[in-house]
């Protein structure tokens, strides 16, 4: 994991959101489950000895997975690889689950390679429609920040071009096959996104005592 020398909070002034991308939970065709609820079933059943995969120790597909290892009160092995490593070590039974960003997991669901067993928003995705959602409590989400002290006015004219060319239907169809959800606001609506999620992982982060490798 990554020691920023700067902090996000205190050092970027929030421009405007663009759009989140639902994390998907994934296993490959070697697993038995086709629910959620049968994963569940499944890995209580082998405490320990399914391998949770996540592209990096302290990722979001990491705190994803330990998020929902304290959820569901299941015991996975984290499995740590190198970004894209993932997909290969899934794809050969080596890990077990994965919670991925849909945006780069979509081609694998589609060509039935890994199955996909929910999305992790309130309503099922459109890229998706046969996949059940979870619940909204592990969408990432894009967005622009600009440097802390950066005129009001440039902020708000940013702001106001981002959120135009959201609203392109060009644009929000791409969004759509890609499984991205358009999200608009004002820089004050992305501090607050940013201010509840740093607040929200972090308590994941303390709770499963990730560490900086």
């Amino acid at each position: 994991m990554f020691k920023l020398n700067f902090d996000f909070i205190r050092d970027i002034a929030p421009v405007a959101s663009m759009g989140r991308v639902p994390f998907v939970m994934e296993v490959p065709p070697s697993v038995p489950a086709k629910t959620v609820a049968e994963f569940i079933a499944y890995a209580k059943g082998n405490p320990g000895k399914i391998n949770l995969a996540s592209a990096g120790t302290g990722s979001l597909t990491h705190v994803a997975g330990e998020l929902f290892k304290m959820m569901a009160g299941v015991d996975l092995f984290h499995v740590p690889y190198r970004g894209v490593q993932v997909f290969p070590a899934l794809l050969a039974g080596e890990a077990q689950v994965y919670f991925g960003p849909l945006i780069s997991s979509i081609g694998y669901i589609r060509d039935a390679k890994l199955r996909a067993l929910a999305v992790t928003t309130t309503t099922r995705s459109q890229a998706l429609p046969d996949v059940p959602a979870v619940s909204e409590i592990l969408p990432g989400w894009y967005g622009i920040g600009a440097p802390k002290g950066t005129p009001a006015e440039v902020i708000e004219r940013l702001n106001k071009e981002v959120n135009a060319t959201i609203a392109d239907p060009k644009l929000q169809a791409r969004f759509a096959n890609l499984g991205v959800a358009a999200l608009a606001g004002s820089p004050a609506d992305f501090a607050k996104l940013i201010a509840d999620e740093t607040k929200k992982w972090g308590k994941v982060i303390r709770v499963a005592n990730i560490k900086p490798d």
